[in-house]
């Protein structure tokens, strides 16, 4: 993946240049991306968008005010789009979290009621002398 040899790893291992992530019990080394982007000096992308209207003369104001509503819009979208997102994951963990609740209630009750009801059965095997 590197364009180095098995050999090559291995050196870099014990001159601590590059460690694996892990290591099988086989012997195997794991590498993580992170530590594969170091070695062959990939450094992380910073996207930065943009945005650019431009008209060629003063009669096209009304058009350059389209294109900057446009650009705008894109913008507000792509926040928009993270939000609902967020919002989605946020919901999906509460329902969950509010099933196991209402699932540790039902039990809860379930138990309360086999308990009234164990305390009855014995009560009414007494025999009052």
């Amino acid at each position: 993946m590197i364009g180095v040899s098995a050999q090559t790893l291995r050196n870099w291992d014990s001159n601590g240049k590059l460690h694996p992530h892990h290591t099988t019990t086989s012997g195997y080394r794991y590498y993580s991306d992170e530590q594969l982007n170091q070695v062959m000096n990939v450094k992380p992308k910073n996207r930065i968008i943009i945005g650019y209207c431009r008209v060629s003369s003063h009669k096209q104001k009304d058009d350059l005010e389209r294109q900057i509503e446009i650009i705008d819009n894109t913008e507000e979208s792509e926040q928009q789009e993270l939000v609902e997102d967020l919002v989605q994951i946020i919901t999906v963990f509460s329902c969950k979290l509010q099933g196991k609740r209402a699932n540790k209630a039902k039990k809860l009750i379930r138990e309360l009621m086999q308990e009234e009801t164990d305390g009855k059965s014995h009560k009414s095997n007494v025999d009052p002398k």
